[in-house]
């Protein structure tokens, strides 16, 4: 399959959310990688498939954990947060990408 290809669905399901904090910001530019929320069976060759064809970036390096939900509780109910698996993604070296363009 050549990467010039549209991108399937299951591209976009990979991908959940793209994670911009104050840590993944630093992190972001101290070395060129950037922290996606990815779907729990997602593996490091699909995550690194869906961001070459969905934005269009060369990927170096891909980085995964899962991040364990904590007991939370309010007014007496208790509770589960649920787990988040996380890829933090290095782009080849030059290379960007602004998750924040078009955002007001």
């Amino acid at each position: 399959m050549s990467s010039k290809t549209a991108p399937a669905e299951k591209h976009y399901q990979v991908l959940v959310r793209p994670l911009v904090t104050e840590k993944t910001s630093k992190v972001a530019e101290a070395g060129n990688w950037l922290a996606f929320e990815v779907a729990p069976g997602a593996t490091k060759p699909e995550i690194k498939e869906a961001m070459q064809r969905l934005y269009g970036v060369e990927v170096t390096r891909v980085n995964t954990l899962i991040q364990k939900g904590k007991a939370r509780g309010f007014k007496g109910r208790a509770g589960q947060r649920g787990d988040v698996k996380k890829a933090f993604i290095q782009l080849k070296s030059g290379q960007s990408l602004d998750l924040m363009a078009g955002v007001k």
